[in-house]
């Protein structure tokens, strides 16, 4: 896979392993949170550091799946695209989340960054061998793909019985919770993806989208602080229409 040119300007030295780590603010959700300080230089020994600035690939589908990504800053999409130029986005992920595990030898989807993101990157031998040497570290990436699993059916729910409404209440009260549990900023919630992927993630059009943001904001449901933050002014209101009871 070829690395971008501001990924590889970016890339932290070897010889400094311990500040990158103590100051990393993913370590509490990641595969990092159950390694002592010793485990933890020696991961980190292991890892490329990388910088995305904005709308910068991180793979591609069809790529080998040389590599695997522990992201530690910004946000990442996962899509995958038909022939014809339609996109299916089905992960929207956060600090803590792992990218790149793959079954297969290449990569299955698209990953994009939506905002200016960081991660170590590693080696997928020599991360697997990492593991096989920490299984503390190997269950919780076992415990990480049930929570991924889990979240990819409540997505199939979401695209398969919700309403317009319901799918667009259910995005952001899922993404809200999600950033909480990683002490992000949720009021207001930043929104680094466009009106257009967030219709590509919930199967709805651009318009429908639009047009259920100024209905909930008319409501007075939440305030759009701008074009890619919102302000939930009534959580139990966005509650019971994800959950159609309003």
């Amino acid at each position: 896979m070829t690395t971008s040119a501001s990924s590889r300007d970016h890339c932290s030295r070897r010889g400094d392993l311990a500040a990158p780590c103590s100051v990393c603010g993913a370590k509490e959700f990641n595969i990092c949170q159950p390694l002592d300080p010793a485990r933890q230089a020696s991961l980190y020994a292991r890892a490329v550091r990388l910088h995305w600035a904005r709308r910068e690939p991180v793979f591609a589908a069809g790529q080998p799946a040389r590599h695997v990504y522990n992201l530690t800053e910004g946000m990442v999409a996962l899509s995958r695209s038909l022939a014809d130029g339609r996109r299916q986005i089905f992960g929207f992920l956060l600090p803590g989340d792992f990218i790149g595990l793959e079954a297969g030898d290449a990569y299955g989807c698209d990953a994009e960054t939506l905002s200016d993101a960081k991660a170590c990157r590693f080696d997928r031998a020599t991360f697997d061998a990492f593991l096989r040497d920490n299984p503390d570290v190997a269950l919780g990436l076992v415990r990480a793909a049930s929570s991924d699993l889990a979240q990819a059916r409540q997505h199939e729910l979401l695209l398969g019985r919700k309403t317009a409404v319901e799918r667009v209440a259910s995005f952001l009260l899922d993404l809200r919770n999600r950033a909480g549990e990683r002490h992000l900023r949720t009021q207001p919630l930043s929104l680094p993806m466009t009106r257009s992927e967030i219709a590509d993630y919930t199967g709805l059009t651009i318009e429908t989208v639009s047009r259920i943001f100024g209905r909930l904001k008319s409501q007075g449901t939440i305030d759009l602080a701008d074009a890619t933050a919102v302000r939930v002014l009534d959580e139990a209101r966005l509650k019971r229409l994800s959950e159609g009871a309003d």
